[in-house]
């Protein structure tokens, strides 16, 4: 009996094993396309906005503080938080310039 089932069994095609790997390709394009592209360009939006950073713009730091710039070297900056409150800061904790106000 199971030698008759032996000689029913089909045998494998080889040939159309790319096939099987088609939905694995279309999941990584997707995947790409939805999520790794979009972070590059906010990556980039980011550092062409650090790098562009000048005296008495107004940002956010990554930590959430409010305030204005008022100096600029190579790699910080100097942020005023209030009237007597300055600090030093990473240009890499730049988040972003503050949203106008209406």
């Amino acid at each position: 009996m199971s030698l008759s089932l032996f000689m029913m069994a089909q045998p494998q095609g080889g040939g159309a094993g790319w096939m099987g790997l088609l939905p694995l390709i279309i999941i990584f394009a997707i995947f790409y396309f939805l999520m790794i592209s979009p972070m590059r360009r906010k990556q980039k939006r980011l550092q062409m906005l650090i790098s562009n950073l000048k005296t008495g713009d107004k940002i956010i730091t990554t930590g959430g503080v409010y305030g204005t710039i008022i100096g600029v070297s190579e790699d910080r900056i100097q942020l005023r938080i209030t009237e007597r409150v300055n600090i030093d800061l990473a240009k890499n904790a730049v988040a972003g310039l503050q949203p106008e106000r209406k």
